[in-house]
Parts: C-alpha cells; sequence; structure tokens
C-alpha cells in the first residue's frame, strides 16, 4: 500500500493515537528511574550483585561518600583496594574490586532500551507539537482526497475508507487504525517491560552460575589439598614403619657380624699356637742330644695333647647367615593401596549423613 502525505484540520475533540499509552509506559517509565538521583538513567547504566540497576556517575557518587580516602580512578599510579557501598534500593553490601565502579558490569540492554524509549519520546514530542491551523496525516494513494483511517487485517497493511467501501480491500477484514495503533503499542511496551524482567532474571542466574564457580574452583582445591595430606599421611606411615623394619634388619646383622667375627678371632689364635707348636716339634726332632729331648718332647706332647683336645671348632650353625624370616608380604598391601578410591559418606543407616549447609557429597578415601 503505497501512502501520499497530505494535510486536514484536526476535528474537535480528537485525542489522537498518543494517548493510548497508558499505564504500560508509565510503567516502563518507572523501570527507567535512577533511585538515586530519581531521573531516567544516563548512561552508562551498572548492574549491582543484587541485580538492581544505577547510574554508573550516581553509584560513584555513593561510594565516593562511603569511602572518603578512596582514590578516584587514573589519580594516581599507587595501587589501592576496593571499597564496598550499599545499593540505595535493596541495602545489599557491594563490594568492589581495586578499579571500583569501573569494575561493576554495564547493563547493555537496559541502555538499549533507554534508547529505545528516548527515540520514542522524541518521536511522540514530534508528533505532538501543534501545526499552524493544520495537522499532518497520510492520505490515500488511491483516492488522493482520503486520509488512512482503518487496517486491513486479512492483507496486513493501513487504508482509507474508500478502499474497503469500493477498493481492492472490501472483501477484507479491517479494523479502526487508531484501535491496531494502541494494541500494537501496547504489545510493544509489553515486550520492553518483559525483556526488562527477562533481563534481570538472566543476570540472577549468571550471578548465580559465577558464584557455582567460584565455589567449584574452593571446592576443587579444598579437596585436592585434603586429599593430598591424606596421602602425605599414608607415606609418613609407611616410612616410619620402613624405618623401624630396616633398623631391626640392621641390629640383626650387626649381632651375627659380631659373633662371627669374635669366632674368627679366636681360632686366629688357636692357629697361631698351633703352628708355633709344629715349629717348636719340628726344630725339637734336630736336637741330637737325647736328654734334653726327652725332657723338651714331654712337654710339646703335653701341649699337642691339649691342642687336640681343643681341635673341635665351634662354628655357626646351618642357615646362621640367612635372614630371609625378616621378609614381608605387601601383595595385598599393594593391591589395597592401587585400588584407593573416593567413597561418600554414608550414615549407621545406610542412608546418606548429611548436615545443613554442607555438600551434599564429601568425598573420602575408601581403603
Amino acid at each position: 500500500m503505497n501512502f501520499a502525505l497530505g494535510f486536514k484540520p484536526p476535528s474537535a475533540g480528537s485525542s489522537g493515537p498518543g494517548a493510548g499509552r497508558g499505564a504500560t509506559m508509565e510503567n516502563l517509565e518507572k523501570q527507567l528511574i535512577c533511585p538515586v538521583c530519581l531521573e531516567i538513567f544516563s548512561k552508562p547504566v551498572v548492574i549491582l550483585p543484587c541485580q538492581h540497576n544505577l547510574c554508573r556517575k550516581c553509584a560513584n557518587d555513593i561510594f565516593q561518600s562511603a569511602n572518603p580516602l578512596w582514590q578516584s580512578r587514573g589519580s594516581s599510579g599507587i595501587s589501592v583496594s576496593g571499597g564496598r557501598f550499599r545499593c540505595p534500593s535493596c541495602r545489599h553490601e557491594v563490594v568492589l574490586d581495586r578499579h571500583g565502579v569501573y569494575g561493576l558490569q554495564r547493563n547493555l540492554l537496559v541502555e538499549n532500551i533507554l534508547d529505545l524509549y528516548r527515540q520514542h519520546e522524541s518521536t511522540r514530542l514530534v508528533d505532538m507539537k501543534p501545526e499552524p491551523q493544520q495537522q499532518q496525516h497520510l492520505m490515500c494513494d488511491d483516492h488522493d482526497e482520503e486520509k488512512i483511517n482503518i487496517y486491513c487485517l486479512s492483507c496486513q497493511t493501513p487504508t482509507c475508507s474508500m478502499c474497503k467501501v469500493f477498493g481492492k480491500h472490501k472483501d477484507c477484514d479491517v479494523a479502526p487504525l487508531s484501535s491496531v495503533y494502541i494494541r500494537q503499542k501496547t504489545e510493544l511496551s509489553d515486550g520492553i517491560a518483559t525483556l526488562v524482567a527477562t533481563n534481570d532474571h538472566i543476570q540472577a542466574v549468571i550471578s548465580q552460575m559465577e558464584e557455582s564457580c567460584r565455589s567449584i574452583e574452593e571446592n576443587g582445591k579444598r579437596t585436592g589439598e585434603k586429599l593430598a595430606d591424606s596421602f602425605d599421611t599414608l607415606v609418613a606411615i609407611l616410612e616410619e614403619r620402613k624405618q623401624e623394619l630396616v633398623g631391626l634388619i640392621a641390629k640383626q646383622q650387626d649381632d651375627k657380624l659380631k659373633h662371627v667375627r669374635c669366632l674368627i678371632r679366636q681360632h686366629h689364635d688357636d692357629l697361631e699356637g698351633a703352628v708355633t707348636l709344629v715349629e717348636s716339634a719340628i726344630q725339637l726332632m734336630e736336637e741330637p742330644h737325647m736328654p734334653l729331648f726327652i725332657q723338651s718332647a714331654k712337654v710339646i706332647l703335653e701341649k699337642m695333647t691339649e691342642t687336640a683336645r681343643a681341635s673341635d671348632i665351634e662354628r655357626p650353625e646351618l642357615g646362621f647367615e640367612s635372614m630371609s624370616h625378616f621378609s614381608i608380604d605387601t601383595d595385598d598391601l599393594a593391591v589395597m593401596l592401587m585400588n584407593i578410591d573416593f567413597c561418600s559418606g554414608v550414615g549407621d543407616d545406610g542412608e546418606e549423613d548429611l548436615e545443613e549447609g554442607e555438600e551434599e557429597s564429601e568425598l573420602e578415601l575408601r581403603y
């Protein structure tokens, strides 16, 4: 449908389609009011962790008043920590990092809605501006003297009354243009309000998920440290027991070595005495004088008799050098260590023993 732009004096008492904004646009305006300056939000708009919105300038004013010693952004190169302030709507405490309010997330959806709202208001004010002695109307392209005043529901296009009576829309369903305008304006306003509410919900879900990520990181780190401590304890126990068992082996080894070396020294002494006696006997065999030979031989023979009686050499018992009785069987222990796994805490009644505020399942080591 083509439109021609024409002018026709307004009828008395006409309120125009702009009067259909109603309570919906008014409620939308209330949603776009900053709780600090009580004006329409000015960009950039920041969203707090409690999901309320503020002009960043207003948020900075509140933050500066609550933290007078906090250095403003870019004022110096000194590193400072963040501060905190309370949301003016719900009194929720907002904790900031070292960037201050510039570290808060911008609500781009609200800023886009602000742009659309201001554009709509500008258009509405232009439409409401009175023309000298005449009002602007769209005229029908097929009927020059007829203004566009109805909407063809079948063809989804605005048209004039003559097109409905005599023209190409005479068999179509139509509705007053103002009612269709008001209905679609209301639907658009409701859609904007729904998007704002949906944005708040999405922001809340995102915040919950971010908190879940932080909790997962903290729980993973804490659980990993607990697991490492458990294994360190096992290693310490094994190391302590190893030192005890190695000490027992060393003590047994020292005792056996001491006993065997004592026997070796004793037999060395006996061997040296026997060698000396043999040498003395050989020298005596060369003695030419019989009286001296007989007298000396008697002494040597007595010594030989004593040496022969002591010839039963003491030696360690069979298997004395073996240390096999110190062996241990670690196969079952090795299998048990290889099968160490996580288990959930279970109470005496077979059900999970959970305390309020704790995680639903706490990982523990099962041996």
